[in-house]
This record gives structure tokens, sequence and C-alpha cells, in this order.
């Protein structure tokens, strides 16, 4: 776990926010969708740093719950009317944290590349189910036509129709989440598996379960990443077998990476650098014709991330004014004297 200060934190999570809120300010549709997928993939990497950075399991099969959450929502909502918000939400989350449970309770039981490969093939598994099944459209996808509201009675609070209101909503979501994943990692829990991460081992000898609390924080984070495909499925209204792929974990994965792992605020961080640039490098007038394959911009930024700042865009916070680690020779050094 990498520590920053908590004014810096605060500050640049602030900046983010604000930066994002004021999407509908440019007055265009896209990009107030753009702002909101940011959004929406801040979660999704959150919940992804909560096993990579703090409780050690690497996941490539993360999208898996993202994609779940999106289908179930779709499969949940009437036709020719809005799902309520209020039963909606609680039914997505609950259907993702249940198959969180059941794939986390045989996947926890392994390891290292065998926790990868294990969590990359459930993946996978669900990713050909919707697409070789009738369920919800199959390769084509399926629509939601109209988009939850939440709503008391015949009052309508919040219309997800409205651009706005859903990047606002999400926005909201995500500072909730980080808020809540901040309490929960410093409660005693939250010690437990930063301690797993270090050395399992050793916690198992001071009598911790660590199977159990692998599986718990394997389940929050599912949960979490429910969260963000339930809202991702309201930005367009469409689901597709893509958002379980290997891809959309793997993007996961490099947002963390990007950010700072185990920090928390670094997937939000990395999250809106990456879809930044991928957006920047689409502008022609920006990187001439290399916007035909931005993919290539898009990989040399995050190798210069990963090459220059060693922990990420906000890692490299906890390391400012801070005095260099000694090195070997000191050590020496300092023995002879």
């Amino acid at each position: 776990m990498v520590t920053i200060p908590r004014l810096s934190a605060l500050l640049v999570l602030a900046a983010v926010v604000i930066g994002l809120a004021l999407a509908p300010v440019y007055g265009e549709t896209y990009a107030i969708k753009v702002a909101t997928r940011m959004v929406v993939f801040a979660i999704f990497a959150m919940s992804l740093d909560l096993l990579l950075g703090y409780t050690g399991l690497v996941s490539f099969g993360h999208a898996a719950f993202f994609g779940i959450a999106a289908y179930s929502l779709q499969i949940f909502s009437p036709e020719y009317e809005a799902a309520n918000l209020l039963v909606a939400l609680p039914v997505v989350l609950g259907v993702t944290a249940a198959a969180g449970a059941l794939i986390g309770a045989l996947v926890v039981r392994t390891s290292g590349i065998y926790f990868i490969m294990v969590t990359l093939a459930f993946a996978q598994m669900l990713f050909y189910f919707f697409h070789d099944s009738q369920i919800a459209g199959g390769s084509d996808g399926a629509y939601i036509w109209v988009k939850p509201v939440l709503a008391l009675g015949q009052t309508v609070l919040l219309d997800f129709e409205s651009r706005e209101t859903l990047l606002w909503f999400s926005i909201a979501a995500m500072l909730a989440v980080y808020a809540l994943l901040v309490v929960l990692l410093r409660s005693p829990f939250g010690q437990v598996i930063q301690g797993i991460k270090v050395n399992e081992h050793r916690m198992r000898a001071l009598g911790y379960d660590t199977y159990r609390y692998k599986l718990v924080s394997f389940v929050i984070s599912a949960t979490v990443a429910g969260l963000a495909g339930f809202i991702f499925a309201c930005i367009d209204g469409y689901v597709a077998p893509e958002l379980l792929g290997w891809h959309e974990s793997g993007v996961g994965l490099v947002m963390v990476i990007l950010g700072g792992m185990g920090t928390l605020l670094g997937p939000i961080v990395g999250a809106v650098a990456f879809l930044g640039v991928e957006e920047l490098a689409k502008e022609r007038a920006l990187v001439g014709p290399l916007a035909e394959n931005f993919q290539i911009v898009i990989g040399v930024f995050v190798i210069a991330v990963v090459l220059l700042l060693k922990n990420g865009l906000v890692g490299t916070l906890a390391g400012a004014g801070k005095p260099p680690a000694p090195t070997p020779e000191d050590e020496t050094a300092g023995d002879k004297s």
C-alpha cells in the first residue's frame, strides 16, 4: 500500500470531481457521455484495486461482474416502462454479490498464476454464455428501452434519461464508494487483508482464517464492480457480451497500474487519464495520421508512465518531499561508523 498525504489526496480528488461535474458546461452530449464513462471506470478500477492493491489478488476476469450487473439490469427492467432505482439497484447488486460469492468460493482457494487463470476462465465462460444464448440478444446484445428512474410514488426525483442527471449520480456513487473503501481499509478487516497481501502465511499463523477474509474482499470488490456495470448500462441503454470479455478486465488493470496500486485515488486518476488520452488520441488535429491508430498513442503513454513513474500517477505523491530510501552502501557505511 502506498500512503498519500491526506491534503494532497483531497486536492487531487476535488480537482477530478469538479472537472467531471463541469462536463455539461461544455454543452456537448458527447462530453457528458465521456465524463460519465470516466466515472464508471473509476468505480470499476477502485473495485479492482481492492483486490490487487490491498488483498494481493490479481483478477483477470473482473469484468464478469461488470457485465453481470449490466445484463441483470437489462433483464430486470420492464420493456415499456422505467424500473425504479430503489428496487433495480439493490436487485442488481444482490445478483452481482451472489455471483461474486459463488465464483469467489472457488477461485479464492487458488493463488498466484492459478488465481489469474481461473478468474479469466470464469469470465470467458460467462462471456460465451451470453454470446451464444438468446437470453439477452446473444452476440447482438440487447437494449434497455427505458432507463431507470428514482421515484417515490408518482414523484420522479431522478430520471436517467437525462445525461446530466446520470453523470451527477455516478459522481455521487464514486465518492460514496471511495469513502466506503477508505473506512473499510482503516477498519480491522482492512488491516487484515493488507496483512494477507504482505504475508499470508504469517497471518494464518496468527490465527486468522485468510480464506474467509479473501472471500469477503472478493465479494465486496465484485459488488462495487457491479455498481459500475449498472451505471454503464444506463449510459446508452445497451449491453453486449463484450462487457464480460478479458479486454475490459485488462483495461481495468491498466487503469489501476497507471494511477497507482494500493491508493484508491490512483484508480480514479488512472481511469480519467486513460480515457482522456484515448479521446485526445482520436483527434486528428492533435496527433495527425496517428488518429486512425490511436492505440499506438495510448501504448506510448502507458509505457512512459510505467517507466518514469514507479508508483503510477498518484503514487508519486507519496514520495514527493520524502528523503530517498537508504541504499545498501549507506547502510554499510552506517554500520562501520
